[in-house]
């Protein structure tokens, strides 16, 4: 009884963990679409990623953790090209020319980017279900883009399919590294190895002049800083680690619907019935590809 009770306990303590990492990284892209009205997103990936960076680095030589393994050198680059870099810089700027609101609906499919790279790089089988789900879903993505006027543009919404694709990679790469090496640690040393990089980058992109930057702007810059970047991975990864990658992951269909009604509460963006329909399509195929995956 008392074995059942704690590995109850456990699973109810990693998926209250990964839902409040995915209400946190819901807030990922309204509060970049508020920072890139003013910051350029050179300067809003670099700054977000140094100093997420000196944070996760106090956590870990506070915690005297120890350091990675040679063969975990390469996947870490894996896991900073992924959510460091390539997902920040990409959909900060895709977000200059669309809504927070039109860029959320691809989120939707980023657990199925997740299963893809997971696949590919497990070399697992999926079933013939799991590809129809995975097209239908990336039909479903692709006729939204095209239908839209207002919300974005042709080069945004490849923006953000790229940023989808670098996201899922992170994501799959980070799962396998947090087996050995930890949840949050696997983000605090992705972020440390790529501050000599981030920091100097960081400087040379600074505006000229930051009187004149508002306060919505920092705001948002603090927040992808410290939540999206850090924080955020922080309940994520102990999620996976408790509650299990495959059904706590699937949390991440939340996400969209979550950063629709940010989008709408902070940013006033209009929520068309399209975008709401959209969204429903890809959650109801990524929730197909994952079942048969």
């Amino acid at each position: 009884m008392p074995a059942s009770g704690g590995a109850t306990w456990k699973s109810g303590s990693g998926w209250g963990n990964g839902l409040l990492g995915v209400i946190i990284f819901s807030g990922s892209l309204p509060a970049t679409r508020v920072a890139v009205a003013e910051f350029s997103p050179v300067f809003l990936t670099s700054a977000r990623a140094a100093i997420a960076a000196v944070l996760g680095a106090g956590f870990l030589f506070a915690l005297r953790q120890a350091r990675p393994a040679r063969g975990d050198i390469v996947p870490l680059a894996v896991v900073a090209l992924g959510v460091v870099v390539g997902f920040p810089l990409l959909t900060g700027l895709a977000l200059q020319h669309m809504s927070a609101a039109h860029s959320i609906v691809f989120i939707g499919v980023l657990p199925l980017a997740t299963a893809l790279f997971g696949v590919l790089r497990g070399g697992e089988r999926p079933k013939p279900a799991f590809w129809l789900f995975s097209l239908l879903g990336a039909a479903t993505v692709a006729g939204f883009a095209l239908s839209q006027g207002g919300g974005g543009t042709l080069t945004g919404d490849l923006l953000m399919i790229a940023a989808i694709l670098f996201c899922g990679l992170g994501y799959a790469e980070g799962a396998t590294l947090s087996r050995r090496l930890g949840g949050w640690q696997v983000i605090s040393w992705a972020l440390l190895a790529s501050l000599p990089a981030m920091a100097p980058l960081a400087l040379f992109s600074l505006p000229g002049s930051l009187a004149g930057i508002g306060l919505p702007a920092w705001i948002g810059l603090g927040y992808v800083s410290v939540f999206s970047m850090l924080i955020g991975f922080v309940f994520w990864y102990r999620g996976l680690a408790l509650g299990g990658i495959a059904g706590v992951g699937q949390l991440q269909l939340l996400q969209p619907f979550f950063g629709l009604m940010l989008a709408a509460a902070f940013l006033h963006e209009t929520i068309a019935w399209s975008m709401l329909a959209s969204t429903v399509a890809v959650v109801f195929c990524v929730a197909g590809a994952r079942r048969y995956a």
